[in-house]
């Protein structure tokens, strides 16, 4: 991914690689295992505070907050955590930088597995 995106665009391919739809909040959090602790920390709900008329959030944008801003070191993680209902959690971390390719990004460099269901099948026996 190009270090200019945003987080929002990180966050956007992350989820389409899991085939999830793209329909929830999310953050990224310096605390992977503890993620409300965390001290450095990205949320959507910054860049809908207003206009939801939500608290405000003592985290940063992730629509303004460019990937090379928060991965500014190899081996930097973070926890990006998807859905606050259902709590995804995936760990980004950086692991190289490579100069621009002439390829469309963001590209998927590797894939290992199956990916799980976004939603669980619902069996309609079970719900009348």
């Amino acid at each position: 991914m190009p270090e200019g995106f945003t987080l929002y665009s990180l966050a956007e391919t992350i989820v389409d690689a899991f085939n999830f739809y793209f329909d929830h909040c999310f953050g990224f959090y310096d605390n992977t295992k503890r993620w409300t602790n965390s001290i450095e920390c990205y949320e959507l709900f910054k860049d809908i505070e207003k206009e939801q008329m939500l608290e405000p959030s003592r985290c940063q944008s992730v629509k303004r907050t460019k990937v090379n801003k928060v991965f500014d070191s190899i081996s930097k993680r973070m926890l990006f955590l998807f859905d606050y209902g259902d709590n995804w959690h995936f760990i980004v971390k950086l692991t190289k930088i490579e100069p621009p390719q002439d390829i469309k990004y963001p590209i998927i460099v590797k894939s290992v597995g199956e990916a799980p269901p976004q939603y669980p099948e619902i069996d309609e026996e079970e719900v009348f």
